[in-house]
C-alpha cells in the first residue's frame, strides 16, 4: 500500500515536482510534463512519450539523452489530457518533426490524437506509433488491439536512436513501427495495487494464487492459476511468448532478442535475477541470442506485486539502437557525452480574456454554472461507487476520474462567471477543465461533450430548447466520433437513448424540463442494460466476461448525471 503522501489527489504534482527537483541536470518541467534540460540537435526528430503516472521510471524517469525527449505525464493510471500532450510536444520540438509513442489505452489514444492534430495545425510535423506488445490482452488477429506493456521500452529504445542517429522523421517512425511488431511480453502478477488514498487494492488475488495476463492499471488478469516456482514462472514466460513469433521469424532458432524481465512494483531484485536465471538457461536452448539483457524495474504498476517478461527480436539495425547509449534519470546505458543545459524558454500564455456576452446569455450563465456544480455535487456522493463498478473489469479509476474533472470543471466554470461570461463561455471553460485535470477516456468525452453544448449556446442570445436539444445531438456525434457505438458496453450505450429522447420530445413540443426527464429515464433504463452486454471497447474488453451483470460505469454515471440535472432544470422552470 501507499503511506507517503499528502492529499492524494494531489500526489501526481507532487510527485512530478519532486522527481524534477531531484534530477534538474536531466529534465526540466514543463506545462504537462517533463522534457530534457539538455540541448538536442536542433532540426531532430523530438520523440515524446506518456501515460499515466504510477509507472516510474515510465514515462518521466525515461526522458534524457539517447531516450525521450519529452513526457506527457497524467494523473495515477489515467491519461495526460489533449493539452498537455500538446504542451510536451511543442515545448520538446527540435525542428525535425515530433513521434508520439505510447501504450495503446483509450484515453492515451483520445487524448494524443487530438495534440497531434493541434500540434499540425501550429505547423509541427507529427506522427504517432502506439505500442501494442502485451500478448495476453488480444489475439493475433487482433494485436492492433492489444495493450502497451513493457515492451514500451523497446519502441522508446529504437525510436530515440534513431533520432539520436539523425533519422528523418519517416525514417523514425519507420523504426519505431518495426520495432513495435518486433516486440511481445507476457505478465503476471501475485497482488494488486493501491492507489493513495485508498482502503483496498484495485483488485485481489487469493492466497497462493496469481492472475496471469496481467496489465498495467491495476486490470485484473485474463486468467488466475496457482504460484509458480521462479522456475516454474519463466517456463510459463518463454513457452507463451516463443509461441507467437513475429512476421517474418520462422524459429526462435539462430534468432536474436533483446530482453526485459520487468518488475511491475513490489518484486525484489534478487527473486528477479533468480528468475531470470532460468529464462536466459531457456532461451539459450532454444537457440535464442539474448542481447543486452535488462533486469529491474522498467514499468510499474504502483506497488502490485507483479512480472513481466520482455522479447524484443533484432534485426542489424535494431540492436544498434537497442545498444545505443543513453542517460536518463531511471535508465542508464553505455557513455553518453555529457550536453550543456538548454536555456529556458518562457512559453506562458497570454492574457486570459473573456469574450463579451450578452445580458441574456449572462443570465443563462449561471444556469450552466448551476449544471455544472450540480455534475460535481452527483459525482463527489456517487465516487467509490462508480470505482466499484469501473474495477470489476477495468482499473478502478472512473470515479476520481470523474470527480477531478468535475471538480475542476466546476472552479473554471465559477471563475468565468465571475467574470461575466456568457453561457458559452462557462461552458467551455468548464469542458478544458474537465479534460485537462480528468485525463483519461472520460476526460476527452466529457470534454467533447460540453464543448458541443457551449458551441450551440453561445454567448450572444438567451438559449433556446431547440439549442439545448442540439447541443446535446453535438456532443452525441462528437463522442460517436471517436469510434465507440451502442452495444459496445461504454457512455454511448446510455447517451445516445438519452440525446434521441430529448431530440424527439422537444421537436414534439415538450417544455425542457419535462422533455430532459423523460430522456434521463431513458438514459437510466439503458444505462441499467450495459449489464448483459459484454465490453468490446477499453480496458475492460480483456476480461469481458468479468464484466457481465455490472453496468458500465461510464453509461452508469452519464445516466447519474442526467437525472441529476432533470432536478436542476426543474427549478430553474419555477
Amino acid at each position: 500500500m501507499t503511506r507517503l503522501f499528502n492529499d492524494p489527489v494531489a500526489f501526481a504534482d507532487e510527485m512530478i515536482d519532486g522527481f524534477v527537483a531531484a534530477n534538474a541536470s536531466q529534465v526540466r518541467r514543463v506545462s504537462g510534463g517533463v522534457i530534457r534540460s539538455t540541448v538536442s540537435t536542433p532540426g531532430s526528430v523530438a520523440v515524446v512519450i506518456g501515460g499515466g503516472s504510477g509507472h516510474y521510471p515510465a514515462f518521466g524517469g525515461l526522458v534524457g539523452q539517447g531516450l525521450a525527449h519529452g513526457a506527457a505525464m497524467g494523473n495515477l493510471f489515467a491519461s495526460p489530457s489533449a493539452q498537455q500532450v500538446h504542451s510536451v510536444g511543442a515545448a520538446a520540438s527540435q525542428g525535425g518533426g515530433v513521434l508520439f509513442t505510447y501504450g495503446n489505452y483509450a484515453g492515451d489514444v483520445l487524448h494524443f490524437t487530438q495534440a497531434q492534430e493541434r500540434l499540425i495545425a501550429d505547423g509541427i510535423d507529427c506522427r504517432t506509433v502506439v505500442v501494442t506488445d502485451d500478448i495476453a490482452s488480444a489475439s493475433v488477429a487482433e494485436k492492433h488491439k492489444r495493450r502497451g506493456i513493457a515492451g514500451d521500452l523497446t519502441v522508446f529504445k529504437a525510436a530515440a536512436a534513431a533520432s539520436e542517429a539523425g533519422y528523418s522523421l519517416d525514417d523514425v517512425v519507420r523504426v519505431a513501427t518495426l520495432a513495435n511488431e518486433r516486440t511481445r511480453s507476457f505478465g503476471v502478477a501475485f497482488t494488486g495495487c493501491t492507489l493513495p488514498g485508498a482502503e483496498a487494492p484495485l483488485f485481489t488475488v487469493p492466497e497462493g494464487r496469481m492472475g496471469v495476463g496481467i496489465g498495467i492499471h491495476g486490470e485484473p488478469g485474463i486468467d488466475e492459476t496457482d504460484v509458480p516456482t521462479a522456475d516454474g514462472l519463466a517456463e510459463l514466460f518463454v513457452t507463451r511468448l516463443l509461441a507467437e513469433l513475429p512476421d517474418g521469424i520462422d524459429s526462435a532458432d539462430g534468432q536474436r532478442a533483446g530482453v526485459i524481465l520487468n518488475g511491475l512494483g513490489s518484486v525484489k531484485y534478487e527473486e528477479l535475477f533468480v528468475v531470470y536465471r532460468r529464462v536466459a538457461e531457456l532461451l539459450a536452448d532454444a537457440g535464442v541470442t539474448v542481447v543486452d539483457p535488462e533486469v529491474g524495474e522498467l514499468v510499474t504498476s504502483f506497488d502490485m506485486a507483479g512480472v513481466s517478461l520482455t522479447l524484443f527480436w533484432l534485426d542489424d539495425e535494431l540492436e544498434t539502437f537497442w545498444r545505443a547509449p543513453a542517460d536518463t534519470p531511471a535508465y542508464r546505458k553505455g557513455s553518453v557525452a555529457a550536453a550543456e543545459q538548454a536555456p529556458i524558454v518562457d512559453s506562458a500564455a497570454g492574457v486570459d480574456e473573456i469574450p463579451d456576452a450578452s445580458a441574456e446569455s449572462q443570465a443563462a450563465a449561471r444556469i450552466a454554472f448551476a449544471v455544472i456544480e450540480a455534475i460535481a455535487g452527483v459525482i463527489d456522493e456517487n465516487v467509490d461507487e462508480l470505482g466499484r463498478i469501473d474495477a470489476v473489469a477495468g482499473d478502478g479509476d472512473h470515479g476520481i476520474g470523474m470527480q477531478r474533472g468535475s471538480q475542476a470543471a466546476k472552479a473554471a466554470a465559477q471563475d468565468a462567471l465571475d467574470r461575466g461570461a456568457g453561457a458559452e463561455t462557462v461552458l467551455t471553460r468548464a469542458a478544458d477543465a474537465w479534460s485537462d485535470r480528468a485525463g483519461g477516456t472520460s476526460g476527452a468525452l466529457w470534454g467533447a461533450a460540453l464543448t458541443a453544448v457551449a458551441t450551440a449556446l453561445g454567448d450572444t442570445a438567451a438559449p433556446t430548447r431547440a439549442a439545448v436539444a442540439a447541443g446535446v445531438q453535438g456532443a452525441k456525434d462528437s463522442i460517436l466520433t471517436f469510434g465507440a457505438v451502442p452495444g459496445d458496453k461504454t457512455m454511448v450505450d446510455s447517451l445516445v437513448p438519452f440525446a434521441d429522447t430529448l431530440s424527439r420530445e422537444i421537436a414534439g413540443g415538450a417544455r425542457l424540463a419535462a422533455a430532459w426527464a423523460i430522456a434521463a429515464d431513458a438514459s437510466t433504463a439503458a444505462a441499467a442494460a450495459t449489464a448483459d452486454l459484454l465490453p468490446r471497447m477499453g480496458r475492460a474488453r480483456p476480461h469481458a466476461e468479468k464484466s457481465l451483470g455490472t453496468p458500465d460505469a461510464g453509461a452508469h454515471s452519464l445516466a447519474l448525471i442526467v437525472q441529476r440535472l432533470a432536478t436542476v432544470l426543474k427549478e430553474q422552470e419555477k
